[in-house]
């Protein structure tokens, strides 16, 4: 009998002990692969032609042409003004805003100022470093690189690393990187806005590569402060790789202290997470 119940209390421990030897960033890892993208959604179907043709109402054709290429140039016009600049904000200052060297030099303006002067550059770097964490077993690091050149024009490179002790495999790992050509689309001294498309590419055992894209906003509210938000999307193998922030900063000259929320969904996992951090403009 007491060889039976140790058998029993031996089976029960390895059966509780496999289900949490797994941890989360394994799971999302494996959401992530090819072989379970694939496992999980392969029921293409293709329907077949008709092959019988009527007789062609060549009026009823141009008719359509007409107002196919309406429809087109209508959403080419409605496409640009939204991402671009609308023909009423071309008249105001902001048009022309100039980027500056950092935010709350000399006066009350954010990322960039309407006259150009000392307090403006061509070209403006930001390095940033975040610490983000869920748990005491679960946490990661952001090293981003963030460009404004052109006045308009950005590029950024973000780098995250997580990390997750696993009390029976060691610490996990899962790498993350973000490359992204962004369009400065509001561009007033207290208030500026972005979008931007991109690559991600995700390390380890999914080693792929798929499209991301961006947007974001950071309000100047009141000297040093601003309030900022970021969310970056991407797929790989059909599944997502989602992260939002939102975060409150504090500017000192060319420093900026950050602290807030993150939110990472990786494949089939969520995270919600602190982050904080520190950048430098130069």
């Amino acid at each position: 009998m007491k060889k039976i119940t140790l058998i029993l209390v031996l089976l029960s421990f390895g059966i509780t002990n496999s289900g949490y030897s797994q941890g989360k960033l394994d799971i999302a890892e494996k959401s992530l692969s090819k072989r379970e993208s694939n496992n999980t959604s392969r029921n293409d179907s293709r329907s077949g032609s008709d092959d019988n043709y009527e007789s062609t109402d060549w009026g009823d054709m141009f008719i359509v042409a007409e107002l196919g290429l309406f429809a087109a140039e209508a959403f080419l016009y409605a496409t640009y003004f939204t991402a671009i600049e609308t023909p009423m904000e071309a008249e105001h200052r902001a048009t022309g805003a100039r980027i500056t060297k950092y935010p709350y030099l000399n006066s009350k303006i954010g990322n960039y100022a309407y006259d150009s002067g000392e307090n403006t550059t061509q070209f403006r770097a930001t390095i940033s470093n975040r610490y983000i964490i869920e748990n005491q077993k679960l946490y990661g690091n952001h090293l981003n690189a963030d460009l404004r050149f052109l006045e308009r024009i950005g590029f950024e490179a973000d780098y995250l690393q997580l990390w997750e002790d696993n009390t029976n495999f060691g610490v996990n790992t899962l790498a993350i990187f973000t490359a992204m050509a962004k369009y400065h689309r509001v561009r007033t001294e207290k208030f500026n806005a972005w979008w931007g498309v991109g690559t991600t590419y995700v390390g380890g055992e999914v080693d792929e590569f798929g499209f991301a894209y961006g947007v974001g906003a950071e309000l100047f509210f009141a000297k040093p402060l601003s309030i900022e938000t970021n969310f970056y999307g991407a797929y790989i193998n059909q599944r997502p790789v989602n992260r939002l922030s939102a975060l409150l900063n504090y500017h000192y000259k060319r420093l900026k202290f950050s602290g807030g929320y993150e939110h990472l969904r990786i494949g089939s996992l969520d995270l919600s997470t602190f982050s904080g951090g520190m950048g430098v403009s130069f």
